[in-house]
């Protein structure tokens, strides 16, 4: 049985745990009836959505886990751990937040409920560490791609537990969706993470079995588009979307096929197969080198968080995340919201949120696979993707701010794709500038950037243009002008934030350039 235990079987367990835990995009499906089971204003159901962000991105903790688990000896801790402490604040989370919603338990004070949304948020970069950072450190040579692919089915799983809700009740009360997360993923959770374990490998075939996993999830994606496309111009009976749901499962047990053959062309040869790291020496080590004489303004010899948090380099991440991240969180905490302000249907407004997830992936994948592809044949700094696709997103805040008939489609395409690209960009960076020893409370360290943005934006500004012209008798408020001023001080941000991107690039050139002659030479 152990000879099955490879990091291919532990990169399938890893998408399945990405794929039921992004629930912190679907938060538009259940916002409207929180708002009104606990009688919020649009600031208010604002001001509890950042508690998600904060814990969605408060990863200290996870990555300090993480890190004492993996040092432990003869395999008593491992990722797996990371996963089930993630796993209890799940399930606590989501089902506070459905008792409170259908008054199983008393209506709780804003206080509380922010508790139960930081919960079920937190549980975020405990699964996301275990899977992105497990990733990153058995496929090291090709770290964009496969944290692209963990990140992308992140990315998508607000479709596929989009999926599942309708496959369980149709288009039936939003509660149940909020109990569905609570039960469903927690099961499926529970039965993978022990799979999820770091390798030291043979890496002679891991770009072929990676773009294995990649086409896989392009297909997936793919089909989901066609679905939700299906779904909201001719709609689907409840037994068509049973088995739409029935055939999303079947295409996320194709990535065992991958491992599968992985594991026979391991058999094939005379070289040895995938063991567990279970020596600390061995499983944290990472090259490292010294400050650039050339002026280069690197220095990558595993930085611990506080080393790291001495340099320029982890500060222009972090202020590029507050501009990317921020505007990208604000736009998916209120994409129902805005659809409303338009007259937009209820099939209108899931189909948008199931939408941001196949562009959240797209974004995540093809910044991951394309920077790796550019690093290695061309040499080309990744920063440059990450202020690319800032500016980006800096034209989709402006197309949703036109409130033009079907802006909010073609926005949502472009702001979802270049958020998507931050969460692949931004960790693969923070491995390659500041190694990998500490890669995870340093990568989400830096990703606190995203709820301190998104508080600034939703709370500060958002709500406050929203509530300043909404009705007083419901907190409503329909038209483009209900959203147009907050979305052009968003593509500002984004357009700084796509400047500051380009400082890092300056800084950081040169040392790409020697990064890809080093592993050339392996």
């Amino acid at each position: 049985m152990e000879r099955v235990n490879t990091k291919w079987v532990a990169a399938a367990a890893s998408i399945w745990i990405q794929s039921f835990s992004g629930a912190t995009y679907t938060f538009a499906i259940y916002s409207s009836v929180l708002k009104s089971s606990q009688s919020y204003d649009q600031s208010t159901l604002d001001f509890v959505s950042i508690f998600k962000d904060i814990g969605g991105t408060l990863g200290i903790f996870s990555g300090l886990l993480y890190t004492s688990m993996a040092s432990t000896p003869h395999g008593r801790g491992g990722p797996w751990v990371v996963v089930f402490v993630g796993l209890v604040q799940w399930f606590l989370g989501f089902f506070f937040t459905w008792a409170s919603v259908v008054g199983l338990i008393p209506k709780p004070p804003v206080a509380v409920m922010c508790l139960f949304v930081f919960l079920a948020g937190h549980s975020l970069p405990f699964f996301n560490t275990a899977s992105v950072v497990t990733a990153a450190r058995n496929f090291s040579d090709y770290g964009g791609t496969a944290v692209g692919i963990m990140q992308g089915f992140l990315g998508l799983s607000g479709a596929i537990l989009i999926q599942l809700y309708h496959a369980v009740s149709g288009e039936g009360n939003p509660a149940t969706f909020i109990l569905l997360l609570a039960v469903v993923p927690t099961f499926v959770i529970l039965l993978t993470m022990p799979f999820v374990r770091v390798y030291e490998t043979v890496r002679t075939s891991d770009k072929k079995h990676l773009d294995g996993l990649s086409v896989i999830s392009l297909i997936i994606a793919a089909y989901l588009m066609f679905i939700i496309t299906v779904q909201n111009v001719l709609g689907l009976s409840r037994s068509m979307q049973i088995l739409s749901f029935v055939l999303v499962l079947l295409l996320l047990a194709s990535p065992l096929l991958v491992a599968v053959r992985a594991l026979r062309e391991e058999n094939k040869t005379v070289m040895p197969l995938d063991h567990p790291v279970l020596d600390t020496s061995v499983l944290l080590i990472s090259p490292s080198s010294n400050i650039s004489p050339d002026g280069d303004h690197v220095v990558r010899e595993d930085s611990n968080i506080l080393e790291a948090m001495s340099t320029v380099n982890f500060w222009l991440l972090f202020l590029a995340m507050l501009c990317g991240m921020g505007t990208g969180f604000a736009t998916i905490n209120n994409i129902r919201q805005i659809g409303e302000s338009l007259r937009y249907s209820t099939v209108q407004l899931n189909s948008l949120v199931s939408l941001w997830s196949i562009w959240n992936f797209l974004g995540r994948f093809g910044a991951g696979y394309i920077s790796d592809t550019f690093l290695h044949k061309h040499s080309w700094p990744r920063p440059v993707f990450m202020a690319i696709t800032l500016g980006i997103m800096a034209v989709g805040h402006i197309v949703v701010a036109s409130g033009l008939q079907g802006s909010l489609y073609i926005g949502s395409v472009l702001i979802g794709m270049a958020y998507g690209s931050q969460w692949s960009l931004m960790p693969t960076i923070t491995s390659e500038i500041f190694g990998i020893r500490h890669m995870g409370t340093i990568y989400f360290t830096i990703s606190i950037a995203g709820p301190v943005g998104s508080y600034l934006l939703s709370v500060k500004v958002i709500g406050y243009f929203y509530d300043k012209v909404a009705s007083k008798d419901d907190n409503s408020c329909f038209g483009s002008q209900c959203f147009r001023t907050s979305f052009v001080i968003m593509a500002s941000v984004a357009l700084f934030g796509s400047l500051v991107a380009s400082v890092l690039l300056f800084r950081t050139h040169k040392f790409y350039k020697r990064l890809v002659a080093k592993r050339s030479l392996k």
